[in-house]
């Protein structure tokens, strides 16, 4: 599988490109894809990017400013998240996880994952990243960016979610498969 360049979770194609070659700015949106549209979850790395004046995300950098400096970043107008502050101290964690265990660099925590069990346990054991959330990464690695280390599969989310977001206009699809998904009383699994 050819990784895509471009992805289709903001309606801006900057972000869209952005998130598709710089791995940490997906991380960061999966990370903030809570409690906010997908949209503006996925669309606040590029807006991070800017206003730090870089033209990619640098776990080390962002890991070596100081927290409250960040949520300053985060909280400047137009906010980065619904809860600027907290959101700001997950992404420095974040960051600061990164380097500490994977020399700064997000694309290694999937890079070499020897299974989807190993990339899916890798995922888990970030910061602000759970099961679910976990399960999403591993499906949008898998079906964008041809991360598919053996038994992905069974580690993706088979539930409605930004990793079907497959083209234009897709995220109100999903919005609508999700409606439908949780009145149908499904459990994710």
């Amino acid at each position: 599988m050819t990784p895509v360049t471009r992805l289709h979770f903001t309606g801006d194609q900057d972000a869209d490109e952005f998130l598709a070659r710089d791995p940490l700015a997906l991380l960061l949106g999966m990370l903030l894809d809570q409690q906010v549209p997908m949209e503006w979850a996925f669309r606040s790395p590029a807006v991070l990017r800017d206003r730090l004046g870089t033209k990619g995300l640098d776990a080390g950098r962002i890991a070596a400013l100081d927290p409250e400096r960040l949520v300053e970043v985060f909280s400047e107008k137009p906010a980065l998240h619904r809860y600027p502050g907290s959101m700001a101290k997950r992404a420095h964690a974040l960051c600061e996880y990164l380097v500490e265990h994977h020399g700064g660099r997000a694309d290694a925590v999937w890079a070499d994952a020897g299974s989807g069990k190993e990339l899916f346990d890798r995922l888990v054991a970030l910061p602000g990243f759970g099961k679910e959330k976990a399960k999403i990464f591993v499906a949008i690695l898998g079906r964008f960016l041809g991360v598919q280390p053996d038994g992905w599969t069974d580690y993706q989310a088979t539930w409605p979610s930004i990793a079907d977001a497959d083209g234009p206009g897709a995220i109100e699809k999903i919005r609508e498969a999700k409606a439908a998904w949780k009145a149908s009383g499904k459990k994710k699994v």
